[in-house]
């Protein structure tokens, strides 16, 4: 499958809203073991994203979500909030940020489908989050079309309390931009896109960018994770 096919992509960075209501479609994350580590991000107490823990103090997310959508210029870190395992009113643990690392190829505001696949931040936290109070998400670059993938993802109608879409399929790979079977919503940029096989531990494998639409197929698109994640994490602790 080309991406040139995929029509309508739509960056999902949100207001944050006044309220939330059920969507009944999606699944509870209890039946999800470490879904704690995925968690809302509160960006300037105006818009919201998702992000994942990666490390004890560093958070993986869409660069666009760094970004003020009505000026286009990067938003101060020290005002994007992390709340890991919100659900509700409880929240596993919060934390402020103190730096925020963008890809390098990363353009804001250029737009396109290539730009997809550079679309990831990362994120240092103020204080690093205990393992004991939870385990980071563990990391892999071996996506591949065909796979079976989760996503675990906070929206514009499910702002305090995540969703989980389970057993959607990786429909291509090209370059570093992965097209899933997944529906997500506006404040599920970030989202961890999620990979569990038997006899291994879930794994991250991709970063939720956009929705888009395969003519009338909702599909999700989402940055790859390959060896720049490293460097940015090493850039970013």
């Amino acid at each position: 499958m080309r991406l040139r096919a995929v029509l309508a992509a739509a960056c999902l960075s949100f207001g944050l809203p006044g309220g939330a209501k059920a969507d009944e479609n999606r699944l509870s994350v209890n039946s999800m073991p470490g879904w704690e580590a995925v968690g809302r991000l509160n960006i300037a107490g105006r818009n919201m994203c998702t992000g994942s823990l990666i490390a004890q103090n560093l958070v993986l997310t869409a660069a666009h979500c760094l970004f003020d959508p009505a000026t286009g210029r990067r938003v101060d870190p020290s005002r994007i909030k992390f709340e890991a395992g919100l659900n509700g009113r409880t929240v596993k643990a919060s934390r402020t940020v103190s730096k925020a690392v963008v890809h390098p190829e990363y353009r804001y505001g250029n737009g396109g489908i290539a730009q997809i696949g550079t679309d990831i931040a990362v994120l240092r936290l103020s204080t690093p989050i205990s393992s004991s109070e939870i385990r980071p998400l563990s990391l892999s670059w071996q996506a591949a079309r065909g796979d079976i993938v989760d996503v675990v993802s906070y929206s514009h109608n499910r702002s305090t309390r995540p969703s989980l879409q389970r057993g959607c399929q990786v429909l291509a790979k090209q370059n570093h931009t992965l097209v899933t079977s997944c529906r997500v919503d506006y404040g599920a940029s970030g989202s961890p896109v999620i990979e569990a096989t038997a006899g291994h531990a879930p794994r991250l494998v991709s970063v939720i960018s956009s929705k888009a639409a395969i003519g009338t197929r909702r599909v999700s698109l989402g940055s790859v994770l390959d060896g720049t994640l490293r460097a940015l994490m090493q850039s970013a602790g």
